[in-house]
């Protein structure tokens, strides 16, 4: 039973419209360039409108892998495909453990704190993720290759992206760990420095440092190095000819790029540039 007539799940018709429309997304994207104003994550703003750190990244972000296992379960149905071949399946499960790490583990369960999310960055990553959703899980679960044969002739390369996504995802697993530590570290001395006082804890008050390891010795933003690593896997494990992919890739870039940039002038503020040295944005000696 479709939920919306012809979108969830997409008319061949519609996903092509859809896919042709998120292919211009960068353009979107442009106005990142032109302005600092981005309320979440570091530099959230204060706002009665603010929407809880840690709720609203999960309801912004499981979204995506959502909508992606309904269309994977009904629009296979409705064009008459008895059976997805394997490597269907396994792109889709590359999407769904991403997002289920990055969408609900990470946020209700290993993150200690989060700042507070602005509305309109929130319905943005919501958008972001209907888009992207529909547009990945239509090529996987019917308009692109439905039979074992579609698959044929490309197995290393198949094979080798999925190497590649994973080590992807382990790298952006690991430094999203070492943001994490900095604020566990907080959280365990000021709940010390309480507990010697005698006074009670009025919350953690969030402590900002430059990150030292791994990756993060030569950027500012490894974790974001390491995604478009993972989703670069996944290209290759759909081939060149993906186009929904090839979109994720380079949609999120256009995204988080500019944002890497204005992050890193805010790490220049507040610690100075001697403290950053030489560390770039995302890719150690370019970017």
């Amino acid at each position: 039973m479709a939920i919306i007539e012809n979108w969830l799940p997409p008319s061949r018709e519609n996903w092509n419209l859809l896919c042709t429309v998120w292919q211009y997304f960068p353009l979107v994207t442009a106005i990142q360039w032109l302005v600092d104003w981005y309320p979440m994550g570091k530099t959230s703003t204060e706002s009665r409108f603010n929407i809880p750190g840690k709720i609203g990244w999960a309801t912004m972000e499981s979204v995506g892998f959502m909508t992606l296992l309904y269309i994977m379960f009904t629009l296979p149905k409705e064009l008459g495909i008895k059976e997805l071949p394997w490597w269907n399946w396994a792109m889709a499960g590359c999407f769904v453990i991403h997002y289920l790490y990055r969408a609900l583990i990470s946020p209700l369960f290993l993150n200690p704190s989060m700042s507070p999310i602005h509305p309109i960055p929130w319905l943005g990553a919501f958008a972001f993720q209907v888009f992207n959703s529909i547009s990945i899980a239509g090529w996987i679960a019917g308009y692109g290759p439905s039979t074992a044969d579609d698959w044929a002739g490309n197995h290393w390369a198949m094979k080798i992206g999925l190497v590649v996504w994973a080590l992807g995802l382990l790298g952006n697993m690991f430094h999203d760990d070492v943001l994490r530590e900095i604020r566990r570290a907080a959280d365990r001395k000021q709940r010390e420095e309480a507990k010697q006082s005698g006074k009670p804890l009025d919350g953690v008050h969030k402590v900002y440092l430059i990150p030292e390891r791994g990756l993060f010795r030569h950027v500012l933003f490894a974790h974001y190095l390491c995604e478009w690593v993972e989703w670069a896997g996944f290209w290759m494990v759909g081939g060149w000819n993906c186009h929904p992919a090839r979109a994720f890739l380079l949609n999120e870039v256009s995204t988080m790029y500019p944002r890497a940039l204005q992050g890193k002038r805010w790490y220049v503020k507040k610690f100075g540039k001697e403290m950053v040295g030489g560390r770039k944005a995302i890719i150690p000696g370019l970017i």
